[in-house]
């Protein structure tokens, strides 16, 4: 699904404050994995998804998604592949819309954009169907404003609307870092769930190694902008807590 070849980032080139945000890091992430990504501030974790979803251009070295080369694509070029989720739950949404209306505009993230599509009966349905499965009793309230809700409520509203659309890749930058313990279990075992129902290539960071330990399938540390432990789905299910603990040691 995702090849990184190589790829380095340096910021401030041949200046005294220049940082290597990744030194030649090179990836295979299959279509279905769930790769979770842990490290330090400052190891390349925000800056690998950064180059991922297009947000940046690397300094060098590639990036193939479905086999094709996206190294010099934008992010809205990359769109039809690519969702993302950031740690602030008011990005990602317009807080003065309503509800139904942020889920039409997602609908729509890939699509030609016009009046009609996505404002009928059918549609409504579906979307309250979809924010049923949640638990919180939104689905009745598909008219209140995006900005009125709380923070675990509007991250839980942006993870259902990221897969509204055709998605092969989700990325998850810290999704829970703003939320309670509650709403952050919410909303990993929410994603967990997408990523088996849709079958969607999943890469999450977090601080949080108990969630480290306990979601996805494969588990990345990043240290100093490389990639220090790459540990696939057998060797993960084996791993304790205790071992995680010692690589920040």
């Amino acid at each position: 699904m995702i090849s990184i070849q190589n790829l380095t980032k340096i910021y401030n080139p041949g200046r005294e404050n220049e940082v290597t945000a990744l030194d030649e890091v090179s990836l295979e992430i299959r279509k279905n994995e769930f790769v979770v990504i842990i490290g330090s501030n400052g190891s390349g974790k925000t800056t690998l998804l950064n180059m991922i979803q297009g947000a940046e251009r690397p300094t060098s070295g590639s990036i193939t998604i479905q086999g094709i080369d996206v190294t010099s694509l934008p992010d809205y070029k990359r769109s039809r592949w690519i969702a993302r989720v950031f740690q602030n739950p008011n990005q990602g949404t317009a807080p003065d819309l309503t509800i139904l209306d942020n889920f039409r505009l997602a609908a729509l993230r890939t699509q030609p954009k016009t009046l009609k599509i996505g404002t009928t009966a059918t549609f409504k349905k579906k979307v309250r169907d979809k924010i049923a499965t949640l638990g919180m009793g939104l689905e009745n309230k598909t008219s209140q404003f995006m900005g009125n809700l709380s923070g675990g409520q509007r991250q839980a509203l942006t993870l259902l609307m990221s897969v509204m659309d055709e998605t092969e890749i989700l990325l998850l930058d810290e999704p829970t870092a703003a939320l309670d313990p509650r709403s952050s279990a919410l909303i990993l075992n929410l994603a967990e769930n997408l990523q088996k129902e849709l079958g969607i290539t999943t890469l999450l960071i977090t601080h949080n190694l108990k969630d480290a330990h306990h979601y996805g399938n494969r588990l990345l540390q990043f240290r100093e902008g490389k990639i220090r432990h790459d540990v696939p789905a057998g060797e993960k299910a084996r791993l304790s807590m205790q071992d995680i603990f010692r690589w920040f040691e």
